[in-house]
């Protein structure tokens, strides 16, 4: 059953996210104010159902989103106004409290632009909580969303006991994003390389979480000459997978680093985290000077702030005048 829960918790945020990416491509979708938490700084819009509007707040430091809940009870509820929804989120929190539901009685309360225009406290939740909330509220709207929650949940079970359905899937996930079918190529054995090398740290005492983080961290800095979350903000990325958003170019290099510093690691057999460290900085070497030759070849930086997806936009030609004549003759 945890695997269920953890795998449709998992599915949430990246059906979340499509949304988003959906939404940002179109100029009148606007929907929802975005925040940062400590600047309080407003972000783009974004929707997820229909014209309804939802609040978020974007958590720098955590890289996690908080859902106004009232906004989401508003739209499975068809609530008439903000004080109707706001009545049934104070009934259905007090039932759920007394149930036990931990996730529910540990939300937090963050400021969000209200009706006013004035920053107002209202009630907010993260993924995990918005799903265990979506799953209390007995609404037509809602049931399209638990039967997908629960398809999804009986799908990742599958792939748990069969790997192979899970490349499968990932395959038809990129494909549903817009990715190129050779960038999905590279993404797969990019997936399968980091899997040797986090492999390899455990065999040699690294330990998952922080230590995988910093090493990481170190074959960033080395090959690209930013950290990870440095990465991330040039590209403009939140939650999303930095991986998922390297242009070919970038991809190749870093499994060229990831790979280097899981060879490195076999031959020297580090045993220590500074040790590792060392591994890794070796690794990123290898790709930094493939970077910096491909760079003087080529007379541009490798390093780009765009997406992979926008990437591939940019390269596809553009029909010309001839082209469209050229056709019409045919």
């Amino acid at each position: 059953m945890s695997n269920i829960l953890q795998a449709t918790e998992e599915l949430l945020g990246f059906f979340l996210y499509v949304c988003f990416q959906a939404d940002n491509r179109a100029d009148n979708q606007i929907a929802v104010t975005l925040t940062n938490n400590k600047t309080m700084v407003k972000k783009n819009a974004v929707k997820i159902f229909g014209e309804d509007r939802i609040r978020a707040v974007w958590d720098e430091d955590k890289e996690n989103w908080y859902f106004s809940i009232v906004d989401v009870i508003a739209i499975l509820t068809d609530s008439p106004d903000y004080q109707t929804s706001r009545n049934y989120w104070k009934v259905l929190k007090n039932r759920l409290i007394k149930e036990g539901n931990e996730p529910v009685t540990n939300c937090n309360q963050l400021k969000m632009p209200a009706a006013d225009g004035k920053m107002r406290l209202t009630d907010v939740a993260d993924t995990e909580q918005l799903l265990r909330i979506v799953q209390s509220i007995p609404s037509p709207k809602a049931e399209p969303f638990k039967v997908w929650l629960a398809k999804v949940g009986a799908e990742r079970l599958n792939q748990l006991q069969d790997p192979e359905l899970s490349i499968q899937q990932a395959m038809m996930d990129y494909k549903r994003l817009g990715y190129s079918d050779n960038w999905i190529n590279q993404r797969l054995k990019s997936i399968e390389i980091r899997k040797d090398l986090t492999d390899q740290w455990k065999l040699h005492n690294v330990e998952e979480g922080i230590q995988y983080a910093s090493l990481t961290d170190i074959i960033y800095q080395t090959w690209a000459g930013r950290t990870a979350k440095e990465y991330k903000q040039l590209k403009g990325l939140k939650k999303e997978n930095l991986r998922d958003n390297m242009t070919n170019e970038e991809l190749v290099l870093n499994m060229l680093a990831e790979l280097s510093a899981t060879s490195i690691t076999k031959a020297k057999n580090p045993q220590t985290l500074d040790e590792n460290k060392v591994c890794a900085k070796e690794g990123g070497d290898v790709a930094r000077v493939a970077r910096e030759t491909l760079e003087s070849k080529t007379g541009r930086q490798v390093i780009s702030p765009l997406s992979a997806k926008r990437f591939f936009k940019a390269q596809t030609p553009t029909p010309s005048i001839q082209d469209h004549n050229d056709t019409d003759k045919e």
